[in-house]
């Protein structure tokens, strides 16, 4: 296993969901602070990592303005994020790492030690798999599966638990052993992500008290 501790990872980025209650289109793309949205979540995982791509299905040509590889599901059908993970190790493979953290494209305001904490949760837990956390109110510890430390070595067992018709991230992970790397949700859960038009509008709010 790599140095958990010590080597980047790649990242990939979400981005392969279809926006339903956003009615469409991307959110990855509406714009905060002057910005796309998937700017911030780039401007943030981007130092964090050995190299990016965005994970998207549909025309790839949209992500141009990035200057990043698009990456696309190789299941078929909107499998959910598992299969953007699949196509990010897959992706991953080919340039020679063994690792990949995963970050939503609608998130933009995720922890910038994301990663190191996901590492040192996984080597200390001694398990392959990392997911962040955060603290819920009503459901205690909150799993976020869209950020996760993933290891190329299962790429094989994951495409064919997608193939068999596994689509819930969490029976994926709780087979191979999981850490938790928990983060603080004191003032505001960092993992606050847009779905809704409401969602901008707070996100907005948000962001402004960043720069204030």
């Amino acid at each position: 296993m790599t140095d958990l501790g010590h080597d980047k990872p790649l990242g990939v980025i979400l981005a392969g969901g279809q926006s339903r209650r956003m009615g469409g289109g991307d959110k990855a793309l509406l714009a905060l602070g002057g910005r796309p949205v998937i700017g911030h979540v780039i401007a943030r995982l981007a130092p964090q990592v050995a190299g990016l791509a965005i994970n998207a299905n549909g025309d790839a040509a949209r992500f141009d303005d990035f200057g990043l590889p698009v990456i696309a599901d190789s299941i078929e059908g909107f499998a959910g994020p598992l299969a953007g993970v699949l196509a990010g190790l897959d992706w991953a493979a080919t340039q020679g790492a063994s690792h990949i953290v995963t970050a939503a494209a609608d998130t933009p305001f995720f922890p910038t030690d994301l990663v190191a904490r996901l590492q040192a949760a996984a080597r200390a837990a001694g398990v392959p798999i990392a997911l962040a956390a955060s603290p819920d109110a009503q459901r205690g510890m909150n799993r976020h599966p869209t950020f996760g430390l993933w290891p190329v070595a299962l790429r094989d067992d994951l495409r064919a638990a997608l193939q068999d018709g596994l689509r819930k991230v969490v029976l994926w992970t709780d087979r191979h052993g999981t850490a938790l790397a928990e983060f603080s949700s004191d003032p505001a859960d960092p993992f606050f992500n847009i779905n809704r038009p409401e969602d901008l509008a707070q996100a907005k709010t948000m962001l402004a008290g960043e720069t204030q």
